[in-house]
């Protein structure tokens, strides 16, 4: 092996040992995020009644992202001690309700 020939063996080694690495922390980010989702439907078993879950897993479906902060948002007032445990489908609808009144409507109309 010549000098040019070791420079390129150390360089896909070196590449090679990056795109490891990169792979490692992938993984774990996806084992941590598990984790968290896992914790999280933990929680929302206990301060949900099934009617009330089944219906943020209704609205999952089609709106993921607002589901996604409805659930946080639940789990942060009922920790906090701002809501009665456990959270029936009737509080559910009235709190969905109260986003949805907070949330305006922006119209542009042309004169």
């Amino acid at each position: 092996m010549n000098a040019s020939e070791e420079e390129l063996e150390a360089i896909r080694k070196r590449k090679l040992m990056e795109l490891q690495q990169r792979l490692l922390q992938e993984q774990e980010a996806v084992e941590a995020q598990k984790k968290f989702e896992m914790e999280k439907q933990a929680i929302l078993r206990k301060i949900l009644t099934p009617e009330a879950r089944q219906r943020l897993t209704n609205l999952k479906m089609v709106k993921p992202e607002f589901a996604s902060q409805l659930e946080l948002q639940l789990i942060q007032i009922a920790q906090q001690g701002r809501i009665s445990i456990p959270i029936d489908d009737e509080q559910l609808k009235e709190i969905l309700r109260r986003l949805q009144m907070d949330k305006k409507e922006i119209r542009i109309r042309r004169m």
